[in-house]
């Protein structure tokens, strides 16, 4: 058993979500009972997510996708309604943690993403506003663009996109998890060979070609199911509380 208080405590010093200009709240969003035995994680807090937990008995959810963000309209929606009705009836805690768990270089999504790839040499990469929070690396041995699918489709248990050149070979990559197509151009300007994220854009396929890179799309939540996952395997070692991953694989 483990206090809330001291679970957040831990999550905010190894996260320092302080440290970055995010797009909605990083930390405690739900409060819920002050005593944890089990911890429920999930890529995205959703009302299905909730229910699993009830049902699991668990004191705290604790995802990468919250539920408040900087774009969504303000108020309380039936929606978010429904999505917090049984975090609220079972006294169940929220938190989220968003790109402070995209750029931690050991719980973070990229830097694990760029390890089970089998790279080495591994480092931060893909700014966004001012600050690292995806990771490059290099493989030890050159590979193709197909086997660079093949990895991918390995480890994130999802068949990719592969755009972009597929006639040369592969020496370093950087990953950016989630919705960061974009930093395909930063990838480019240092030279890198390829370029990792979940979702691709309609402009890409045209700049990756012309750019001479090969551009990965492995899924949004397919990219981002690792750190939260090794949170909760944290927690459960740090303060020996039960932790159960919930897989809701989404296409995107």
């Amino acid at each position: 058993m483990a206090q809330i208080t001291d679970i957040l405590s831990t999550l905010d010093e190894l996260l320092r979500p302080g440290d970055f200009d995010d797009l909605g709240p990083n930390g405690l969003q739900v409060p819920g009972a002050t005593e944890i035995t089990r911890v429920v994680t999930g890529v995205t807090a959703r009302r299905e997510l909730h229910e699993r937990a009830v049902e699991l008995g668990a004191e705290l959810v604790l995802v990468h996708h919250g539920l408040f963000w900087k774009f969504h309209p303000t108020g309380l929606t039936p929606l978010l309604a429904e999505r917090l009705r049984p975090l609220f009836k079972h006294d169940i805690n929220l938190a989220a943690y968003h790109l402070p768990l995209d750029a931690h270089p050991e719980v973070g999504n990229n830097a694990l993403l760029v390890k089970q790839l089998g790279c080495v040499d591994r480092e931060p990469f893909g700014s966004y506003k001012g600050r690292p929070i995806g990771s490059r690396g290099r493989f030890p041995e050159p590979i193709t663009p197909d086997e660079l699918a093949a990895r991918v489709s390995t480890v994130t248990g999802r068949e990719p996109l592969l755009l972009g050149q597929r006639d040369q070979v592969i020496s370093t990559i950087g990953i950016v998890s989630g919705s960061a197509a974009d930093t395909l151009h930063e990838a480019a300007a240092l030279g890198l060979d390829a370029f990792l994220t979940g979702e691709p854009r309609e402009h890409i396929t045209a700049d990756a070609e012309e750019l001479g890179i090969s551009f990965v799309a492995a899924g949004h939540y397919a990219t981002e199911i690792f750190g939260v996952r090794a949170l909760g395997d944290l927690l459960a070692d740090r303060f020996g509380v039960e932790h159960v991953f919930v897989d809701l694989s989404n296409p995107v």
